[in-house]
């Protein structure tokens, strides 16, 4: 084949690659910038596109959810001693009589000891009967046995011990040094006391929740919002479930990134900066810095407020895009704050196309001409 004859033949696989190309497409991370911003509402499509500003930063800038309802941070602190179902008490009891009602073993008085409250609140005491002891204190029970002992001997001493801790108890699991169950004693009434009691936290703080789990309700906060705010540190009740645990909240990145993954949370607030730097940051050779893209399932409020619009309503698809390569474009992705179940997305810059696709052709026509030369030969 002579020259002439050649270079129709490439010219020939070179509109053929192209055709092909154009039908078929290559290989590729995702949608482009253009097709993105194609797909806004404004054209047809079911998503809003919101450009990141310092407004939109503002509004978007929601404080997590966590922290504790009225009812949990308004009940006060329970009295160490008060007698609950379940606790057990000792009593014992000095009668001014050579003959009493209690044999006293020679000691002076008679110790009555492992009385454990049933769990209607009351206890036997002979010759005194069926006394209730739940939400008395110790002092008040006394009172009570002694009235009723009075008529049965003259002048009767009584002194009530509460045993600590065995109907009061709180239940604490998950990532702390200690788990188990422990009495709700003086030393232990508010939730860091607890903790503390536990052993104390096994994970990072910066990701710990504290979950507590009280009559069919539960609350939670951070594990550094107890210390931030004093209010937090809240009064245990008897049968409170205390869970340590780590934050589930996490985000997704695809694209040109340098690792395209599912991430989890590492602190309370992480901006799409800082996602960005958690995967590697872009990929030097395919991202493009103009098409960095957040979506989110937008609640309605923020939606209205960063689309300067008051008639939406439910949760609305936004697509929020960055351009780090402008002035303030890294201060933007800074204070942008990435949310749970956000995905971030780099588009390829356009020449990574155009590079597949002279590459895709330059290797046909290569593998073409390397057959053609073989026939040649033969």
């Amino acid at each position: 084949m002579n020259f002439t004859a050649q270079r129709r033949v490439s010219a020939l696989m070179l509109l053929t690659g192209l055709a092909l190309l154009s039908a078929c497409g290559l290989p590729r991370s995702g949608p482009t910038r253009g097709e993105i911003i194609s797909g806004t509402t404004t054209k047809g499509g079911e998503a809003f596109i919101v450009e990141v500003t310092d407004e939109v930063n503002r509004a978007t800038a929601l404080p997590s959810s966590l922290g504790f309802s009225r009812e949990f941070l308004s009940a006060g602190r329970v009295s160490p001693d008060m007698i609950r179902p379940g606790d057990t008490l000792s009593l014992a009891i000095w009668e001014n009589v050579e003959q009493g009602l209690f044999p006293t073993g020679g000691q002076g008085a008679a110790v009555l000891d492992d009385m454990q409250v049933d769990s209607d609140g009351f206890i036997f005491v002979p010759f005194a009967g069926r006394i209730r002891a739940s939400g008395n204190t110790p002092d008040q029970l006394r009172v009570a046995i002694t009235e009723e002992l009075s008529t049965q001997t003259p002048d009767p001493q009584v002194q009530v011990r509460r045993v600590a801790g065995d109907g009061a108890t709180v239940t604490v699991s998950g990532s702390v040094g200690g788990q188990g169950i422990y009495p709700l004693e003086r030393p232990n009434r508010t939730l860091t006391e607890m903790l503390a009691q536990a052993g104390g936290i096994t994970i990072d703080s910066e990701i710990a929740v504290i979950r507590v789990l009280r009559r069919g309700r539960s609350g939670s906060v951070w594990y550094q919002d107890l210390y931030r705010n004093p209010a937090n540190d809240i009064a245990l009740r008897a049968g409170d479930r205390i869970m340590v645990e780590g934050d589930t909240r996490s985000y997704t990145a695809l694209g040109a990134a340098r690792t395209q993954t599912r991430v989890l949370f590492t602190k309370h607030e992480v901006s799409a900066l800082e996602a960005l730097a958690q995967v590697g940051g872009l990929s030097s050779s395919l991202a493009d810095p103009k098409g960095i893209f957040v979506f989110r399932d937008e609640n309605d409020a923020v939606a209205n407020a960063v689309l300067g619009r008051g008639d939406l309503s439910g949760p609305q698809r936004v697509v929020y895009v960055m351009d780090i390569t402008q002035p303030n474009g890294v201060f933007m992705a800074r204070d942008f704050m990435i949310r749970d179940g956000d995905t971030i997305y780099v588009t390829e810059a356009p020449y990574v196309q155009w590079t597949k696709t002279i590459g895709a052709i330059t290797g046909s026509l290569y593998t073409a001409n390397t057959i053609e030369a073989l026939t040649v030969g033969n």
